[in-house]
Parts: C-alpha cells; sequence; structure tokens
C-alpha cells in the first residue's frame, strides 16, 4: 500500500507540474518500442546470430562486412515493419496534439519528442491519432512537422556512402540479394554459423549515383541528427519526461541533468528502477505502455 500511495501521490505532483510548464520534451528510448516487439541493443534481444548487436552498428563494422551489416539491418526492418504503435506510442502522440496538449499543461507554449529508436513507431503513432479522435476540431489540428526529432535516424532511410543521397524505403527487402539471404537461414536454429556473404555489387545502391548504400541510422561514434535543434530544446526545457531509456549513451544520457540544473523538472518511466531515478523528481517504474496512459485518462475518452 505505502508504494501505491507513493506512486499516486507521484502522478498528482506530475500533473501539476505539467499544468505550469512551459516548454517540454519527451527522450524516448528503446524501450518504448519493447511492448511492440522491437528488441533493444542492451537486453536479451542485443544478440543476433550469436553475435553483439552493438558491435554491428558501427561505421568501422560496415567498412569490415558491408554484407554482414546489411544483413543486420535486413532483419531489424523486418522487425519495425512488422510492429505497430503501442499505447505509449499514441499517448505521446495525443501530447503532441495541441488541442490535447492543453487538457494536460495549460501553459505549454511547446512540446517535443526527441526519440533515440528508428522504427518509426512514433510517427506512425502520430499519423494514425488524429483520425482516432472523437473531437472533430482537434481532427483537423495536427502536430508541427518539427515536433519529433530522430536523433538515430531511421532503418528505414537508405543512405549513400558517396554522394549522401538518402531515400526512405519501406519495402520488405531493400534489394533481392537480402531477401534470399534471409530466407536461406529460416530453418536454421543459429544462423549465425552460416554466414551468406552477399558480393558487394548485389548490396543495395545508391538510386542516385550508384555507389554502396549504407542503412540511414547513426551508428556508434557518429554526430546524431539535429544536435543544435535538440540543444536549443534542452535548453530551454522546464520539464523533460524520460521514457524507456536507460540514460548511457550521450548525448542523450546528459538531457535531464542539464534540464535538472537549469531549474527544471525530471520525470522517469522505466521497467525497472535505476541509478538515474535519484536525480528524478518523480519516478514511475513499470511498463511504459501501462503507466504512461494511465496518467491521462481523459486521452481514452478523447479516443473514443
Amino acid at each position: 500500500m505505502p508504494e501505491e500511495s507513493t506512486q499516486s501521490s507521484q502522478r498528482n505532483e506530475l500533473r501539476q507540474a505539467l499544468s505550469e510548464a512551459k516548454h517540454i520534451i519527451v527522450v524516448a528510448g528503446a524501450g518504448l518500442s519493447a511492448a511492440s516487439g522491437i528488441p533493444t541493443f542492451r537486453d536479451g534481444g542485443g544478440m543476433w546470430r550469436s553475435l553483439d548487436s552493438t558491435s554491428l552498428a558501427t561505421p568501422e563494422a560496415f567498412s569490415a562486412n558491408p554484407s554482414l551489416v546489411w544483413q543486420f539491418y535486413h532483419y531489424r526492418r523486418t522487425k519495425a515493419l512488422l510492429a505497430r504503435p503501442n499505447a505509449a506510442h499514441e499517448t505521446i502522440a495525443k501530447l503532441l496534439i495541441p488541442a490535447y496538449l492543453k487538457k494536460v499543461a495549460q501553459q505549454a507554449k511547446s512540446f517535443h519528442l526527441i526519440t533515440q529508436n528508428v522504427d518509426g513507431l512514433s510517427g506512425l503513432a502520430l499519423k494514425a491519432t488524429p483520425q482516432k479522435l472523437t473531437d472533430s476540431s482537434a481532427k483537423k489540428v495536427s502536430a508541427p512537422k518539427t515536433s519529433t526529432l530522430e536523433m538515430h535516424g531511421s532503418v528505414f532511410a537508405v543512405q549513400c556512402t558517396e554522394c549522401g543521397y538518402s531515400a526512405e524505403n519501406r519495402s520488405l527487402a531493400v534489394c533481392p540479394s537480402l531477401a534470399a539471404a534471409d530466407a536461406s537461414f529460416q530453418n536454421l536454429q543459429d544462423a549465425g554459423t552460416n554466414h551468406r556473404d552477399i558480393p558487394l555489387e548485389e548490396l543495395p545502391r545508391c538510386e542516385k549515383c550508384g555507389a554502396l548504400a549504407r542503412p540511414g541510422v547513426v551508428w556508434f561514434g557518429e554526430k546524431p541528427h539535429h544536435l543544435d535543434e535538440i540543444n536549443s530544446l534542452v535548453y530551454k526545457a522546464d520539464m523533460i519526461l524520460v521514457i524507456g531509456t536507460s540514460s548511457t549513451v550521450r548525448p542523450a544520457s546528459t538531457f535531464a541533468y542539464r534540464v535538472k540544473r537549469h531549474g527544471g523538472k525530471v520525470a522517469v518511466f522505466n521497467l525497472e528502477a535505476s541509478a538515474q531515478d535519484q536525480h528524478a523528481d518523480y519516478a514511475f517504474v513499470g511498463p511504459c505502455e501501462t503507466v504512461l496512459p494511465s496518467l491521462f485518462p481523459e486521452f481514452d475518452e478523447a479516443t473514443g
């Protein structure tokens, strides 16, 4: 009972703080998409074909073995294509729509989602939300196009290694050789011991210049997208919601600290308690797809 009482008190305090906040940002990590079936790098889904996933998400790995890296990202694309937004995605999408943000954050002047995820599920949720709303006037008001920032790119982007051209590709396979390699492993318990080496000329190519293309994601050691804009948002934020991230990868790991340092409020939502909770004003433990919607019961009424 004491724990339940504490959580209830925190909910009320967070709602009060939200009602007074003017510039709100959400920083989302892999935990946001876990309930949608997207494996994370740092849990049981951190292995792929007996290989450490993090070791494949580097420029060096791609230079050494573009065939293997492309097969890994083909797997990630397939997972993302099959996935659907969960209730936490949908709650954030509603907060991004001004007409519904005003129901819970009456003084808010801005609300931005900064996501480390590359699965595109937040965008799908935002696109679908206006159609679900029962308020006809709200259906006509969409979120600003700049309200969501994908700082690590998109698993559906295909980027040229030479000219830099990038285009979205949501087909099941970027090229036939990736589909064939995937099919050849479907009956093997451990495809890592039976690696298929795809010739360089059969890997995805740039549709503009024909050079080798790479997945359009930000790898370890590369500069995140939209960093100047993100730094500006963090600087002026007076509230940050940290959702589904262990906050171990820079620069995202510094955002909550920076908001706290200039007097802003910090709310953390994670499946399990972590060291960052002690620095938060509000810490909620549990599945974010359950906890986050429970904070805003009026949104259930809005979507009928």
